[in-house]
This record gives structure tokens, sequence and C-alpha cells, in this order.
């Protein structure tokens, strides 16, 4: 089945690229943050997702497919129409294929963006909340980071 969904807005890829280069600063040298890139969450069935930000292994930089055990934290940004393969479908897959941190970015109707954090739990095999940031992320996991969403 072949499934046709729209570009995303510029506001989502401002918000996806902000958070990547975010990350990719704060995370040191041995994670990369990046966009635009498959990660395989099985073989079978054949499952890839297209994550809007990963953060992942550098030394796995040359990899591909890109693995869960290669990947640190996912971050989606949820458009109309996404919600919820976002919000449900996904973070359900992540958690299974046990990435640690799940970040979702709901685009709230007052402009500022909405930064909800998750961790998995192993022995659940899902994820609890952490933090939530309203426009300024000053998150502590998986490693300090601070980036301003607020001003888009």
């Amino acid at each position: 089945m072949v499934v046709v969904t729209p570009s995303a807005s510029k506001r989502h890829n401002r918000l996806a690229r902000l958070l990547a280069n975010a990350l990719d600063l704060a995370a040191g040298p041995e994670w990369n943050a990046d966009t635009d890139f498959d990660v395989r969450l099985q073989d079978v069935p054949l499952t890839n997702r297209r994550p809007d930000v990963v953060v992942y292994r550098a030394d796995t930089i040359d990899i591909s497919p890109t693995r869960p055990q290669h990947v640190l934290l996912i971050v989606e940004v949820v458009s109309p129409g996404s919600e919820t393969t976002d919000r449900v479908v996904k973070v359900d897959q992540y958690a299974k294929a046990g990435i640690a941190f799940y970040w979702r970015v709901e685009q709230a109707a007052t402009g500022i963006p909405l930064v909800y954090t998750y961790v998995l739990d192993p022995a659940v095999g899902s994820y609890r909340d952490t933090e939530v940031f309203t426009g300024e992320v000053k998150a502590t996991a998986p490693f300090p980071v601070t980036v301003d969403l607020g001003a888009l």
C-alpha cells in the first residue's frame, strides 16, 4: 500500500531543524542529531519510520539502515493529519523497538510549541512521561540541552 502525505509546513520543518541543531551541539562527540532519514524498526514485517529528528550514535553514520540500537532519542513534530500516528502509533512502535527517549512537539494554537518528553520504562515496554516544556526546552535527559522554540 502506498500512502501519500502532504509536505510538512515551513513551521514544522523549522521546529525540527532548530531541535536537531540544538541536540547536535549538546550531544557531544558520541552522538549526532539529524533529520530526514529512515530508522528500520523491524525487518519482519518491514517497518521503517522517518522521524523528524533522530539522535543516533556518531560511529554509525555510515551504517545503513539505521536500527533502534543506534538511536538514543526520536523527536516527532505533530502536524495536522499526523496527530494519531505521532501520538499513538509511532510512540508505541518506538517503545517496542527499545528506543530510550521520545519527544513529541505539539504546535499549539498560541503559536508557542509544547514539547512533551518521555523515557522508556523497559520493565513494561512503554514510555512514561517526564517533562513538558512550553516554548523554551531545558531538558536534562538524555543529556542537558536548551533551545528556545518560542522565538519562531
